[in-house]
């Protein structure tokens, strides 16, 4: 049998990386004083505007930006946001992250003896795996207490640039690990899940913020170097369609459903222009259409990029200006603090230009907290070193990443049984992976419990790496001692890696049984040996397709979705992808057997148009999914769920819809997913609420969204049923 980790690309060789020892001596752990502005025992401080804590943010922010001269507010345009001594605002680095724990990725955040490590979850990639929206959240909040409790020791920030929400459509990508994957609607609940359990302050918090996240990469990105082409340089070329039915939608969802501080432009340009220079999707879509309530942040450097390496404008100045004015207000790196001065005195940008960018930032902070005074005193004070890596939260972790596991192949194996193993063969090149199991944007997890860890406290091991790497070439010294360790051994489990080869293994009569463990994070040991040994029943479900090898043939750069017939183009995501899969989207298997049976559903659904409508006298594919006819246009379906095996455990209930035929529809997508735990013979009906207008939509040719008039077939399971939606 193999649990395989990582998912595309394969990874690095494991890397042993041990914790040090870390003294507390001669106060050597004495906490560190966190940065605030408005220091209420100044009384100068305390009478000005921009410290009246009853006051509205807005209001603050006004009185703070009048009192600046140009000079000053270009310094609270970058990360690394000047001092102002005069008016007692301190230092402060914006650029902190938390993809899946507390990282010191970002200068913003760092460890220290007093706080050595924090919890690492598994890459979002198998968190999305777990389909478990509440564990999204439950995952967000402990991060937000963890990131809080450093700041109140100096050690972090508030404002966290997570979660990535690109949609994973190439496994070539190889930051694909950072997503919850390849479909808009898990991708948009993650989003939402994650987002709000870092920024939820609690009940009577008002506009209040534990932490502010950020979505990212906003938008149609995902190429950081395939052939020399890099993402520097890149420009998607994306149509409408593909851009409102499959690119935007999470970032939609992280906006106006999470309420998320702050959203990241990225790098490369969409169909020309560079998404930080484009004034459509800041001002207009971010801003405009979804109502941003926070900032827009650049990726590092990017304004930088679009002058240097895109020659998008002729003169710094011009590219200082074209970003703020498109609607960027914060820019990582220090760019917009080195030319926008130049690019008022030139005219090519107003002073309240800037004004408006800095008074964005500034009413983020003041939600916040940090124009409160010492956090120390303030709620969410009280956390400090104790309330990081506590057990529960370090339970989570595993917890995580017990749901997240996909077991792809069983043909009978699994479970392993402790009493009939006498010996075990613990192979390949991640078997005691510590460093390689968190994947990147890591931070110093608590403790690592390595696959071999986690296997050997349930059963004698013996442990060869077989080779030094994924690729496995070049090692036929190891591989001999692997072949003979295997040979002696009741049980093999190889724990390798995935390649653009990984297919033989789902054949092959010698390879019993294949979990798929994607980045499991800090206890990513422990959680594979729950579910080896049947003390968790699997029940992850894959967030992406897996394709066979012929795929790679397909350029990275060709960012259509859609299928065409005419060149061979097989198009992307299991949502419009016409070729053969390795394993699909949603593939998992269980070690028990669940039995879907249909309670209700309608089989018509009538939309009831305004009079006057010119749906009523032609014949219309679809009508717009928008106006009066949507109200309140919705209906139930109910399923009876029942475990039909002998093992207890929890189960993913999708519901997907195949649309008419009209507008180069998907050939099915995902309406919703819930989860439920059942016992051995038990039943439970799980219930979903479909909006007509929301989730049987379609995007057509123009980016409008339409619903499809006609036949329309729910899937869940082997069940389909049909229902006609008319006028």
């Amino acid at each position: 049998m193999a649990a395989a980790a990582p998912p595309f690309p394969a990874s690095a060789a494991a890397a042993l990386l041990l914790l040090p020892l870390l003294l507390c001596l001669s106060g050597g752990c004495n906490a560190q004083t966190p940065v605030f502005a408005c220091d209420a025992s100044n009384a100068t401080l305390a009478a000005y505007g921009f410290c009246n804590r009853s006051a509205t943010a807005a209001a603050r922010a006004a009185d703070l930006v009048s009192r600046l001269t140009l000079a000053e507010k270009v310094g609270f345009l970058v990360d690394k946001q000047a001092a102002l001594p005069r008016l007692g605002i301190p230092a402060y680095e914006w650029w902190s992250e938390a993809l899946h724990g507390v990282s010191y990725v970002g200068p913003g955040t760092r460890f220290s003896p007093l706080v050595p490590g924090a919890t690492s979850f598994p890459q979002p990639i198998l968190t999305a795996a777990s389909f478990n929206a509440t564990l999204f959240r439950a995952i967000g909040e402990v991060v937000s207490n963890e990131a809080r409790a450093m700041h109140n020791v100096g050690l972090a920030g508030l404002t966290f640039w997570s979660p990535n929400i690109n949609i994973f459509r190439d496994p070539r990508w190889g930051r694909g690990q950072e997503t919850p994957g390849e479909d808009p609607l898990l991708t948009s609940k993650y989003a939402v899940g994650y987002v709000t359990g870092l920024q939820d302050a609690g009940s009577g918090a008002g506009d209040s913020l534990k932490v502010a996240a950020c979505c990212k990469h906003y938008t149609a990105y995902d190429v950081d170097n395939w052939k020399g082409v890099e993402r520097y340089t890149f420009n998607a070329v994306v149509s409408q369609q593909d851009l409102d039915d499959t690119f935007q939608p999470p970032f939609k969802s992280c906006v106006v459903d999470g309420n998320v501080a702050s959203v990241m432009c990225s790098y490369n340009q969409v169909n020309g222009t560079p998404t930080c220079a484009d004034k459509d999707l800041l001002s207009g879509v971010i801003r405009g259409d979804w109502k941003l309530n926070g900032y827009i942040s650049s990726d590092c450097d990017s304004v930088d990029v679009l002058y240097n390496n895109q020659h998008y404008t002729k003169t710094p100045e011009d590219a200082a200006a074209i970003s703020i004015k498109a609607g960027l207000d914060l820019n990582c790196g220090n760019f917009l603090a080195q030319h926008t001065v130049a690019a008022v005195q030139a005219g090519k940008l107003s002073e309240s230009d800037v004004d408006r960018a800095i008074t964005n930032n500034f009413i983020t902070l003041m939600r916040l907290g940090f124009f409160d005074g010492d956090p120390r005193e303030l709620p969410f004070g009280s956390l400090g070193p104790s309330d990081v890596c506590t057990s529960s939260n370090q339970e989570l972790a595993r917890e995580a990443a017990r749901q997240g596991i996909v077991l792809l192949k069983n043909n009978g194996a699994l479970p392993l049984s402790t009493k009939s193993i006498k010996s075990m063969a613990v192979i390949g090149p991640n078997a005691n992976a510590s460093f390689t199991m968190i994947g990147n944007y890591e931070g110093t997890p608590c403790k690592y419990t390595t696959p071999l860890q986690g296997l050997g406290a349930n059963v004698a091991t013996v442990y060869q790496p077989g080779c030094t790497n994924v690729g496995c070439s070049g090692n036929s010294l190891q591989l001999d001692a692997a072949t003979k360790a295997a040979a002696s051994a009741d049980v093999t489990v190889l724990i390798v890696g995935a390649d653009q080869s990984i297919s033989f293994a789902k054949s092959s009569d010698k390879i019993a049984a294949i979990l798929w463990v994607g980045y499991p994070g800090e206890a990513g040991g422990a959680a594979i040996a729950d579910v080896l040994f049947g003390y968790h029943n699997p029940s992850g479900r894959l967030p992406v397709s897996w394709y066979p090898e012929s795929f790679t043939k397909i350029p990275m750069t060709d960012m259509r979705m859609r299928p065409d017939p005419s060149t061979g183009y097989p198009g992307r995501t299991y949502r419009f992808y016409t070729g053969d899969t390795v394993y699909a989207f949603g593939d998992g298997l269980s070690y028990t057997n669940y039995a879907h049976r249909l309670v209700s559903a309608p089989t018509q659904v009538a939309v009831q148009l305004a009079e006057g409508h010119a749906c009523l006298t032609e014949q219309c594919l679809s009508v717009e999914a928008e106006g009066g006819h949507c109200e309140n246009l919705a209906f139930d379906v109910h399923l009876r769920v029942r475990n039909a095996g002998k093992v207890g455990g929890a189960h993913t209930v999708f519901l997907f819809s195949s649309p008419p035929a009209v507008h180069n529809a998907p050939a099915k997508h995902l309406l919703g997913f819930e989860k439920v735990s059942l016992e051995p013979g038990q039943a439970g009906v799980v219930a979903f609420k479909v909006d007509v207008c929301r989730d049987l939509s379609v995007v057509d040719e123009l980016g409008n969204r339409k619903v499809a008039l006609g036949s329309h077939t729910l899937h869940v399971g082997d069940l389909k049923h049909t229902l006609n939606l008319r006028v």
